[in-house]
């Protein structure tokens, strides 16, 4: 039986973790580190990858800055939140905000200094990602579309690290980035649908609000119907391996999207819709597997 106090100890744990959103940085690591193996470092022994210090700095460094945009996204979205999530919300007020401040400097900092272990640029880039995710949460968040894009662009950048750090110029790479922007901007897009009332209560001047609910459901499927040039290009143009049956079932998942989409209206409605979105991008992290099945087994040697 666990006493009192290490049972408040457990939930400001829980707390925090729901704050910082400790699963989606589980699945960034993940995803930076298949992204290395398979595609940015493709041609680099598997050991050397795996065991490359500077790269393990530049991933936790990631995690550091997210988990830190994660709290002060909270610490300006704490009232919407309370409308539009309140369960969780109660959860993450366990944790005060001082607290929750204080431990964002901490993880801003830890990640200035694990990026100044690989040199003076990744120091620079990280300041200024903390800067911008800063500036998104503060400002640009309320603004229609401008919002929308500026954070499907946050979220890719922890792969645009890796993408520098490896030098790796590779066409086949802008196009798997344009596809995941495209899936990113239609989430967000979808969020702003699912969180309208809070949006409403507090002026945040998003798409469904300022243009109406109809015009995000246009553009949600002229973005969905944009999809289809990248994964085309991806399986006609590239060597993807098994990779292709990922783009194939996503293509179906969007169809199914879709139609769901012009049927719903509820925010239950607009949440399973939200969860195929985040299934399609979970699931996108895990078939880079299928770029090369025996690759890994075949660079151990």
């Amino acid at each position: 039986m666990f006493t009192r106090k290490q049972k408040h100890l457990y939930l400001k744990f829980f707390s925090m973790f729901s704050v910082v959103r400790g699963y989606n940085i589980l699945i960034v690591v993940i995803a930076q580190y298949l992204a290395s193996i398979y595609i940015f470092a493709s041609d680099k022994p598997l050991k050397q990858v795996l065991f490359d210090v500077n790269l393990l700095m530049l991933v936790l460094a990631t995690g550091a800055v997210i988990a830190g945009g994660y709290i002060i996204n909270n610490f300006y979205d704490s009232e919407k939140d309370l409308i539009n999530r309140p369960n969780k919300t109660m959860l993450d007020k366990l944790v005060s905000q001082n607290t929750k401040l204080s431990f964002y400097f901490v993880l801003n900092f830890s990640a200035v200094v694990m990026a100044s272990y690989v040199s003076f640029k990744p120091v620079l880039f990280f300041s200024f990602y903390i800067f911008a995710i800063w500036f998104y949460s503060h400002k640009l968040k309320k603004r229609p579309i401008v919002g929308n894009i500026v954070s499907a662009i946050l979220t890719l950048t922890p792969f645009f690290v890796i993408f520098v750090y490896y030098y790796n110029f590779k066409s086949v790479i802008l196009v798997h980035a344009t596809f995941l922007f495209l899936i990113i901007f239609i989430r967000e897009l979808t969020k702003d649908l699912e969180n309208i009332k809070g949006d409403l209560t507090l002026n945040y001047r998003t798409v469904p609000i300022v243009y109406g609910e109809k015009m995000s459901k246009k553009i949600i499927s002229f973005l969905v119907i944009a999809t289809l040039f990248p994964v085309y290009f991806l399986i006609t143009r590239f060597d993807i391996g098994q990779m292709y049956l990922y783009f194939y079932m996503c293509e179906i998942l969007l169809i199914i999207y879709l139609v769901l989409l012009w049927r719903s209206s509820t925010k239950t409605q607009y949440l399973w819709l939200h969860n195929i979105l985040k299934f399609i991008i979970v699931a996108g992290v895990f078939s880079i597997l299928l770029i090369d099945i025996d690759l890994v087994l075949n660079r151990i040697l």
